[in-house]
């Protein structure tokens, strides 16, 4: 067995890109599941590169501060599937937590896919090592494998529970221990013995050539932490700024009269609360109240820009809904239907999946 240490600056380091990686990945996803399908997508997908990124990049910045007393290589092709199994479990995580309702169980779900991907990343990784071989036996992955999924679970949990600003330091700082804690106790599990033989999967790169890479690794997750973290701090930041004069209140959209629906001609106008639902026909809208369906002069983007203050919410690109007026809702598999009694002109309307988690929220689902 070797003797081996760690170099204490490349040990915060690393803790330290853990954590600039699980900030930018947890609040670049803050109100993703507002955003439409593609949009959602693409912040899902720089998401998961950033996290699963920091939990490869975190892992090469504490072995390159591994010193033990012989050479060794990686082998670049092991190194970088172990990269690849990052990002993809971890993009399957936040696809779970995007793009299905957001109960407690996907919450554990993801939190444990992400958990498995930092123990899968860091036993790839380490068996990519040349000239060195790791030894470890059945319970050492048992025990570290359960401190990464209890830390992962809890930093999905705190960060996704309730995503306010709070939540996402606190989900930041359990994320970063988890990887960071994950690495250290496999490590001081793990034994090291020199051999003869060296991989055949790629071609073998040293510490030098790994440390360029992990370097840009790093670098890009380091601007992507400043970009991020601006926007995060812009508000604090205006409110402290003594001589800087506040930006006078956009106006919002009021209602002196009611909504405008026309009929014979004349056009009355309805208050919102009698309002059922809305839909959108062309550059035009239809309102549904009572046992009427009434033509209105608005666009359904003006509709919901007025009426969100008055509690309507999106449930379709075609439809608001007022929520106090819901009957009865029924759960499909990743959408719903909201039903109304008493208008006769509409029965139901489709919740799309990105709207579900509001309209369960406004419904007290």
């Amino acid at each position: 067995m070797l003797d081996y240490s760690h170099n204490a600056w490349l040990v915060a380091a690393s803790l330290a890109v853990a954590m600039m990686a699980g900030f930018t990945g947890l609040y670049l996803t803050h109100g993703a599941s507002k955003l439409d399908d593609q949009k959602r997508k693409l912040v899902v997908a720089l998401a998961a590169i950033i996290l699963g990124g920091g939990i490869w990049s975190m892992h090469f910045v504490a072995m390159l501060g591994l010193q033990l007393p012989i050479l060794f290589y990686y082998d670049a092709l092991i190194t970088l599937i172990s990269a690849l199994v990052a990002i993809l479990m971890v993009g399957l995580a936040l696809l779970i937590l995007h793009f299905r309702p957001r109960t407690m169980g996907t919450i554990v779900g993801a939190g444990v896919i992400v958990g498995l991907g930092i123990v899968v990343m860091h036993y790839v990784g380490m068996a990519g090592m040349e000239l060195c071989r790791p030894v470890y036996n059945l319970w050492d992955v048992v025990i570290s494998t359960l401190a990464s999924v209890v830390l992962s679970v809890l930093a999905i949990w705190v960060a996704y529970d309730n995503r306010t600003q709070r939540n996402i330091l606190l989900g930041t700082v359990c994320f970063g221990l988890a990887v960071f804690t994950m690495h250290f106790v496999a490590t001081g599990l793990t034994d090291f013995v020199a051999s003869d033989t060296a991989g055949r999967a790629g071609p073998a790169l040293n510490n030098q050539v790994l440390a360029m890479g992990v370097t840009v690794s790093v670098f890009l997750i380091c601007g992507a932490f400043l970009l991020t973290g601006i926007t995060f701090i812009e508000p604090a930041a205006t409110n402290i700024s003594p001589s800087a004069p506040e930006p006078a209140p956009e106006p919002e959209p009021t209602l002196r009269a009611g909504v405008p629906f026309e009929r014979e001609g004349q056009t009355f106008f309805a208050q919102p609360s009698n309002i059922a639902a809305i839909r959108a026909e062309g550059h035009y809208t239809v309102l549904y109240m009572n046992a009427e369906k009434l033509f209105c002069p608005w666009s359904i983007t003006e509709a919901e820009s007025r009426l969100v203050p008055e509690g309507f919410l999106r449930a379709h690109r075609s439809y608001l809904v007022n929520p106090k007026q819901v009957s009865r809702f029924e759960r499909h598999k990743d959408n719903g239907t909201c039903y109304f009694d008493g208008v006769d002109a509409l029965a139901k309307v489709p919740v799309s999946r990105s709207r579900l988690t509001d309209i369960r929220e406004a419904l007290g689902l």
